[in-house]
């Protein structure tokens, strides 16, 4: 580095007012030098005009002036003050791969500090002096080293890419301005940089809050499936259990079974060997008879016979064998025993219903009624729990959500993802609809129950009619007449299961659903039916 450059020091510099590098340096009459502000800041404070540093006094306050040399001298002194402190961290090193090399070294390229955009050359500290201190090169624009600084230059002029032509969305020269987009809107290069720079932090910012939505819809899944393997295995443990029982159930039975037939054989067996005994020793006494009968027979003395014929005419006392018989019956035996296991399969069944309404009661939803999605005839309570059929229409506005036709009421909450559950008193009704339906089902003229049109419903009809809306329709049998109807959805899994709460047992389920919007409580007390159907449907008050 030459010997001027060397004599340059931003200790040189300072102002001895604010003891800083100057800022505008402009010099007295007396010869001192001050930042422009500085000094006019001083002479404002005081009542005297004088230089703070010789204090040479001032009657009239001098026109200060910018000097020029010392300007230039101190951006010189800050340039070499960079140059230092970038060189001491640099160490003139090589250039890195990645990093812009100087374009003048030969051999081992050193690591460029700055690129001229008039050479179109990048520079290491020593060949960079020239363009400090000589005034023919002190006037090229410099830029941190960039690569590619043919880039940067306009192909048509040969002048640096300063401008940003917004009409054609491109970069162009000054002398495009004037000539080939003369009647378009420009701004500088760095003004439309600050502004793609906003719009780039904001795509960011955008960019980084969809990767934590999917960040945390990765957990989500994550913690879904979690809570799926644990029901899994609850499931598994269940059924293992359950048909342990069964199986367990059935042998015994089977070996009860046997055993009955088995201890009735035997007791057959047991009987017939007592008869067949008492048999053969009756065959002995008569058999003895006839020979004595016979011996008899044959006598020629007419005495003898006459004698003891009396007591071989009278018979001997033998057992009346014409009603007895040996004829074992198994007719029902096996069907007590199936019947038997059939109430022992009821009662575990039973259970299991209660635990499984247990575990769905777990995601129970406190609903209340949406009175404008009322049908004018229903009357709702204060607080949204109960609906049935009124004798007279209400004047209420037509709103969109509200149903024209059908005797129908919404609840207010919903459900778009996870389960949702809860219950409707039905107790005292001969009609009623329950079920769910999604957002944007038709709510003016005629309303059709079908999971295609967004329905998942069952209804009571005629006191005694159940039947499930699926596709097709399923008659319902139910062996008691539910007094409270429980509603189940799991989104995900596309379920909606209707319990018969008091007696734990499962009514219909509607599986393999596709649900892709919000699904509301659905409901529907009938028609007042001269008021056999005036109870009204009640939701339970339940706790989540």
């Amino acid at each position: 580095m030459s010997a001027a450059s060397c004599l340059l020091s931003k200790d040189q510099f300072l102002c001895s007012i604010c003891l800083d590098v100057f800022t505008d340096p402009v010099t007295t009459s007396c010869g001192h030098n001050f930042c422009k502000n500085c000094i006019t800041e001083y002479w404002d404070t005081n009542d005297q005009c004088q230089c703070p540093t010789c204090a040479k006094l001032f009657y009239t306050r001098p026109k200060l002036r910018v000097n020029t040399f010392i300007s230039e001298m101190v951006a010189k002194a800050k340039l070499l003050a960079e140059q230092k402190a970038s060189s001491s961290s640099s160490e003139q090193r090589a250039a890195k791969p990645g990093e812009v090399p100087c374009d003048i070294c030969t051999g081992t390229k050193l690591k460029a500090l700055k690129s001229c955009l008039v050479c179109l050359t990048s520079y290491c500290e020593t060949h960079l002096e020239p363009h400090l201190t000589m005034s023919g090169l002190k006037r090229h624009q410099l830029m941190d080293p960039v690569e590619n600084l043919e880039g940067r230059m306009c192909m048509k002029h040969d002048k640096p890419l300063e401008l940003f032509c917004k009409t054609d969305q491109t970069c162009v020269c000054m002398l495009c301005s004037v000539l080939d987009h003369k009647t378009h809107e420009f701004v500088p290069l760095k003004e439309e940089y600050e502004g793609k720079k906003a719009e780039l932090g904001k795509t960011e910012a955008e960019t980084q809050q969809m990767i934590e939505e999917r960040q945390m819809m990765i957990q989500k899944i994550k913690h879904s499936v979690k809570l799926g393997k644990a029901n899994a295995d609850r499931e598994i443990a269940d059924s293992v259990r359950v048909f342990n029982f069964l199986m367990e159930s059935v042998e015994r039975s089977q070996a009860e079974l046997i055993e009955t037939i088995e201890e009735k054989q035997r007791t057959t067996e047991k009987q017939a060997e007592d008869f067949i005994k008492e048999l053969e020793q009756e065959i002995s006494e008569l058999m003895k008879r006839s020979s004595e009968a016979e011996k008899l027979s044959h006598s020629e003395d007419h005495l003898h016979l006459l004698r003891n014929f009396p007591s071989l005419k009278a018979a001997p006392p033998t057992k009346d064998w014409t009603e007895v018989s040996v004829h074992p019956s198994y007719e029902g035996t096996v069907v007590r025993a199936v019947t038997q296991l059939e109430e022992t399969l009821s009662k575990e069944m039973k259970k299991l219903f209660e635990a499984e309404l247990k575990r769905v009661q777990q995601y129970a939803v406190d609903v209340t009624l949406d009175p404008d999605t009322a049908h004018p005839d229903l009357i709702l309570s204060h607080e949204g729990k109960q609906v049935n059929h009124g004798d007279e229409e209400k004047n209420l506005p037509d709103n969109p959500e509200r149903f024209s036709t059908g005797l129908c009421v919404l609840g207010n909450q919903s459900v778009s993802s996870g389960r949702f559950y809860f219950e409707v008193q039905v107790e005292g009704k001969t009609e009623w609809t329950l079920g769910v339906a999604r957002e944007s089902i038709n709510r003016k003229g005629l309303i059709t129950l079908s999971p295609d049109d967004g329905y998942w419903t069952i209804w009571l009809r005629y006191g005694n009619e159940y039947k499930a809306f699926d596709n097709p329709d399923v008659h319902l049998s139910l062996q008691s007449q539910p007094q409270k109807v429980g509603v189940f959805v799991d989104y995900e899994e596309g379920l909606v299961s209707f319990y018969d709460v008091d007696a734990a047992a499962l009514i219909y389920s509607f599986t393999g659903c596709s649900f892709t919007e919000k699904l509301y409580p659905f409901l529907n007390p009938g028609f007042n039916d001269d008021g056999k159907n005036s109870v009204p449907l009640i939701l339970s008050h339940l706790n989540h």
